[in-house]
């Protein structure tokens, strides 16, 4: 075998394990929520960010600061409310004097968005301007503030959470920018076992320790060998067919043109086939497989797809969709 295949693989299983190993304490936290964590770690392996939705108590924010603590990066938490501005992200700039000469200048005072791990707490009770603010730093992973530019250091995620109920005073994501966020994650409720276990492990006096696992400097490696790992042309196709069938105006799926307005756009298969092989690699394996894409394509295209009234009202939604679709051509 190639003496370079084998440092890879040899490298891979390291990594893994420390994934492994990662997992392993934020359990000491986290009661359950085993596909969550997964997607989570998809998100930071493909480089992407996440938005996640679940209804209150649900630790959606107890679990992204304890997957921030298992990391050796930067972490700001952002809570955003119906009066945050831009500036209370990205910064501004302020009036500096020099003590030599007293001459007096504009000193631009970096904002929390300048992290490595950004949890952008219930994103959806602050204005569209506010929320504009992150689009910039999302795809490109830079700020520009009075015509300047600012990079932002990587590696760079956000976490976003927003509840699906209590929506007087939310500003819903527009559909621009959710189509920023490479997984849109649903929390559901606990089972009755680990609803027993999480009311034991919150309602005492002792409080679990989570140590650093990764670094940033392995993360970015994890991200390049993401991209490395291989996937057929046939998969390429697969994927290419589901995305493209999403579009009521140029598939012949009779189901997608009676309840679907919007389809998905050409990202949509790119997060696939990204968080496919994050997948991938997370499990320790040098190939994507069938079931890869269909694990992912849930997360991927559930805020892709934009429904109409009709489907609404018959209690569709855009996972009902995908599913009709994975059987049809998968």
């Amino acid at each position: 075998m190639d003496k370079k295949l084998l440092e890879i693989q040899q490298e891979v299983k390291t990594l893994t394990e420390k994934l492994i190993e990662l997992k392993k304490e934020m359990t000491k936290v986290i009661v359950g929520q085993e596909e969550t964590i997964e997607h989570l770690l998809i998100t930071f392996l493909a480089g992407g960010h996440a938005l996640l939705e679940g209804v209150p108590g649900l630790a959606k924010t107890l679990m992204i600061r304890t997957l921030a603590e298992t990391i050796d990066l930067d972490f700001k938490r952002i809570q955003f409310t119906p009066d945050l501005m831009p500036s209370d992200i990205i910064g501004t700039e302020i009036i500096e004097e020099d003590q030599t000469t007293g001459k007096k200048f504009f000193e631009f005072k970096k904002g929390p968005i300048f992290s490595n791990i950004i949890l952008a707490d219930e994103i959806n009770r602050t204005p569209p301007k506010t929320q504009a603010a992150l689009l910039e730093a999302m795809q490109e992973f830079e700020v520009t503030y009075s015509g300047k530019t600012y990079a932002l250091d990587r590696p760079f995620f956000i976490l976003a959470t927003q509840n699906p109920i209590e929506q007087s005073g939310t500003f819903p994501l527009p559909e621009a920018q959710q189509d920023r966020f490479l997984l849109y994650i649903k929390i559901g409720y606990p089972t009755a076992s680990e609803e027993n276990n999480i009311l034991k492990k919150t309602t005492g006096i002792a409080k679990e320790k989570v140590n650093r696992v990764l670094s940033g400097k392995e993360i970015l490696r994890l991200q390049e060998l993401v991209r490395e790992i291989p996937i057929s042309d046939d998969l390429i196709d697969k994927v290419s067919k589901v995305v493209r069938a999403t579009r009521p105006d140029s598939t012949a799926n009779d189901y997608v043109k009676e309840w679907v307005s919007w389809g998905a756009g050409p990202r949509a298969g790119q997060a696939m086939i990204l968080t496919a092989k994050a997948r991938a690699l997370q499990a320790g394996r040098l190939a994507v497989t069938l079931d890869d894409l269909k694990h992912v394509a849930y997360p991927v295209l559930r805020h892709r797809i934009l429904l109409n009234f009709r489907a609404e009202a018959e209690g569709l939604n855009a996972d009902n969709v995908t599913q009709h679709l994975l059987e049809a051509i998968l």
